[in-house]
């Protein structure tokens, strides 16, 4: 072998001749361990350019020759086998070809199986026993700046987002939500950016799916693998990696415009540029978009408009053996001129009133280095990420309490700081799957609410809180059978949160203490290919702390923890059609709940235990002649049952939840000339939900009706997309809440992006 070829597996000696027809069983797993699986039953080398790729590959059993092995492992990998020697392979790129426009996709069925990472080893998704959505994106949505947690909720069931703006969402799955409200609780979905953990406490940063490969959402509660805060579920971005033998470049430029509204525009850049043929590699991504408002404020046209601007660079390093190292860089800075309530419904204008402008600022640094599919891997990630948060708000009524004359605006500034670290092995002890690591995660979070008037400003909250974790967490997978498996997976635990509140005389901290564990169990059966039945025991909880008051008195806030039981079945049906359903019960002791107060402020309490019943469906079906039909479903019903809050409630379902989602998709790939070009028509209902547990506060939110077209075409080596969003121009009520100053006593609406109207090009160098 020359130098530059590393060598995957390699076995010599008298038996290293290779037969016509060799006897293979090659269980499924990923293409490196099925590579190394081949080599050392059929007796020859085989080797390859750097490191190949960690995606799934089938099982290959049965009499057959080599190369028809090789060409089933390689079968849509983008890789090739080319013989060079009597007993000795080499594994190649195939040759760059014009690739048809495919729609986006969501738990696809495809010849390649799809590789779940989000479960710390890599899983195919036919096999995991427990709720999860995996959303692959097509060319055209990884280039596109305006797509993010919004548009990924659409494609997927039992995703819920608040409707404050970009950047200022909270996220919730399966029903586990807590309140509208952005106080200091820790998230119940934890955002991650390639194994590394990106939010704590902060409302979801609205990434963009820029150069993003797919989004991995795990439903339910991992804290047997993510530890605290993961009461709801894991949302992990997974970026596509500097392939370290192409240079390539891709560009894009977008315009939209939006009914009773202004135009925006987007650009985007991917670069790939080897720096070491075989061994190194940079990566290198920006994007920038003008997003067009739609609110009139006054005289103040399109108020609502905003802007992001992201930049990432990832290193990927090869030193041989097996050994992959990453560095990637991380920022976006995202900007609102605006808030988007009104006080009408259906309305887009509002009163003149002091402009309430919004940033969400994040920067990411990570280094991860591994080695990965042998017998025994090994992953160690470290990574920390300084997020910022502000908004302003209009004063001038309701914060006559605060004793400050003439008061401007209210001004909310958070600083959060997570540094997220974890080593981590796993591998096979016969047929026992096994995985076990050590992770420490450290949190900082401040939080300074200042009131201003003409002259002078008050400082109205002034608190902080540091929260670290530090655990040993493993996961096994014992075969019983043949066909049924079980998993066994927990954490231990050591938890410390310290509040502090800067008072206008002195400063008083909270410190708090645990001790713990969090399990998992999962049973699974598979009667045949393509068919999972499985049932899971999931939990999670949250560290209590301790909500300090204005006065110095401090209310002890307990530790609530989520218990799950899921069951599902999962099944690939003939002609390429795929079945996900999917029921759960949660019970859910001492929710913490971060409530507004009468004053504006917000403050966190345990508001008594809840319960959680649900299902989900979705479908896909291919129809013939290009067409396909996706649909799916859910339904929630989340109560508190027990009371904690100190006042009666009238309704008992917990916040911003719909009762349930339907949705639908219709596509079709065809051809127009020497074009390639696939058609999609979505549609999606959201049921009834509400935004408080408190009477007063509560207001009815969701029926909301959404609907999206998208044309797509490759032609003259261009990729084109047109799409229209909110076809019918409906105005509904997507979040029943704005300004807290002003909500006890102003209605307030937030409606619907009016219609807008996009169009795209991209081309690849």
């Amino acid at each position: 072998m020359s130098a530059g070829l590393m060598a995957i597996a390699w076995s010599s000696g008298a038996e290293a001749r290779e037969a016509d027809r060799t006897p293979l069983n090659i269980p499924a797993s990923t293409l490196p361990e099925a590579i190394t699986e081949l080599s050392r039953e059929a007796h020859v080398s085989i080797g390859a350019q750097g490191a190949l790729p960690h995606i799934a590959t089938p099982a290959v059993r049965g009499r057959m020759s080599v190369e028809a092995a090789l060409a089933r492992l390689l079968a849509g990998s983008g890789y090739v086998a080319r013989r060079v020697g009597e007993n000795a392979w080499r594994i190649e790129r195939e040759a760059r070809a014009k690739q048809p426009v495919a729609p986006t996709t969501v738990n696809p069925v495809l010849d390649q199986p799809i590789v779940v990472t989000a479960a710390k080893r890599g899983q195919i998704l036919a096999d995991l026993p427990m709720g999860v959505t995996v959303v692959s994106l097509d060319s055209m949505h990884r280039v596109d700046p305006r797509g993010g947690t919004v548009w990924l909720a659409g494609e997927m069931e039992g995703l819920s987002l608040t409707g404050l703006g970009p950047g200022r969402n909270r996220m919730f799955v399966r029903g586990v939500a807590d309140s509208a409200f952005n106080g200091e609780s820790q998230s119940t979905v934890a955002v991650l950016l390639d194994d590394a953990r990106l939010t704590y406490s902060a409302p979801d940063p609205d990434i963009r799916l820029i150069d993003v490969d797919r989004v991995e959402v795990l439903k339910g509660p991992q804290g047997s693998l993510y530890g605290t805060g993961a009461l709801g579920g894991i949302y992990h971005i997974v970026t596509r990696r500097a392939e370290l033998d192409e240079t390539s470049l891709d560009m894009s430029a977008g315009a939209e415009t939006v009914a009773h509204g202004g135009a925006g525009y987007s650009v985007s850049a991917v670069a790939n540029l080897p720096l070491v043929a075989g061994a190194a590699a940079l990566r290198l991504v920006g994007y920038h978009a003008r997003e067009p408002g739609w609110v009139d404020t006054g005289t103040r046209a399109d108020a609502n408009s905003g802007r992001v601007l992201g930049a990432r660079a990832g290193l990927g390093l090869v030193p041989g053996d097996g050994w992959r190292a990453d560095v990637t860089a991380f920022a976006q800075w995202l900007e609102a001129d605006d808030s988007q309530y009104v006080y009408s419904p259906e309305a887009y204008v509002r009163p003149g009133q002091i402009a309430e402008p919004h940033d969400n600022d994040l920067r990411h640094l990570s280094a991860r280095i591994g080695r990965e599919g042998g017998k025994l891997n090994i992953v160690m990630n470290s990574a920390i990420t300084w997020h910022e948060v502000s908004d302003t708000m209009d004063a001038t009524i309701g914060a006559d309490a605060f004793g400050l004359t003439n008061p401007q605006v209210l001004d909310d500034q958070r600083e959060y700081r997570v540094w997220d670290s974890e080593v981590r092995l796993s591998g096979a002890w016969g047929h026992l799957q096994w995985l076990g690591g050590l992770s420490h995660v450290e949190a900082r979070q401040s939080n300074l609410w200042t009131l201003s008037a003409a002259a002078t400003s008050l400082a109205l909250v002034d608190d902080r809180r540091v929260s670290s974790e530090t655990a040993l967490f493993g996961d096994v997978t014992l075969p019983l059978t043949s066909r049924v498996s079980l998993d066994v997976g927990a954490r231990l635990f050591r938890s410390v949160v310290e509040e502090t509140r800067v008072l206008a005389d002195n400063t008083v901290t909270h410190e708090l203490r645990r001790n713990g564990m969090t399990p998992s169990l999962a049973l699974s059966w598979r009667p045949h290919g393509g068919r999972l039945i499985y049932v899971r025991y999931g939990s999670a909880l949250r560290q209590g702390g301790a909500d300090i008051g204005t006065g110095g008195d401090l209310d002890v806030l307990k530790s609530d923890e989520l218990a799950t039981i899921e069951a599902g079945w999962r099944e690939q049906l003939p002609g390429g059609a795929s079945l996900d359903i999917g029921v759960h019960w949660s019970w859910w002791e001492n929710v913490q709940s971060d409530t507004l107060r009468s004053d504006g402020l917000i403050e966190t309490v345990n508001a008594g235990n809840a319960q959680i019943m649900g299902a989900e469906i979705a479908f896909e079906q291919p129809l013939g002649s290009g067409w396909k039909l996706a649909a799916g479903a859910t339904y929630e019903r989340a109560r508190l049952l027990k009371n904690a809050l100190g006042y009666e409630i009238e309704d008992r379902h917990l916040p911003v939840v719909p009762d349930y989602t339907v949705r639908g998709a219709l596509s079709h790939d065809f051809s127009i000339g020497d074009a390639d070009a696939s058609f999609h028509l979505s549609m999606r209902y959201i049921g009834p939900a509400r935004l408080s547990f408190d009477p007063l506060l509560d207001r009815p939110m969701g029926r909301i009706l959404e609907s999206k077209v998208e044309v797509t075409a490759q032609w003259a080596g261009c990729d084109f997309a047109l799409a229209g969003e909110n076809l019918f121009n409906r105005r509904d009520d997507s979040f029943a809440f704005g300004n807290p100053l002003r909500f006890a006593t102003m209605r307030q609406y937030t409606p619907q992006s009016p219609l807008r109207v996009s169009l795209a090009v991209r081309k690849s160098f």
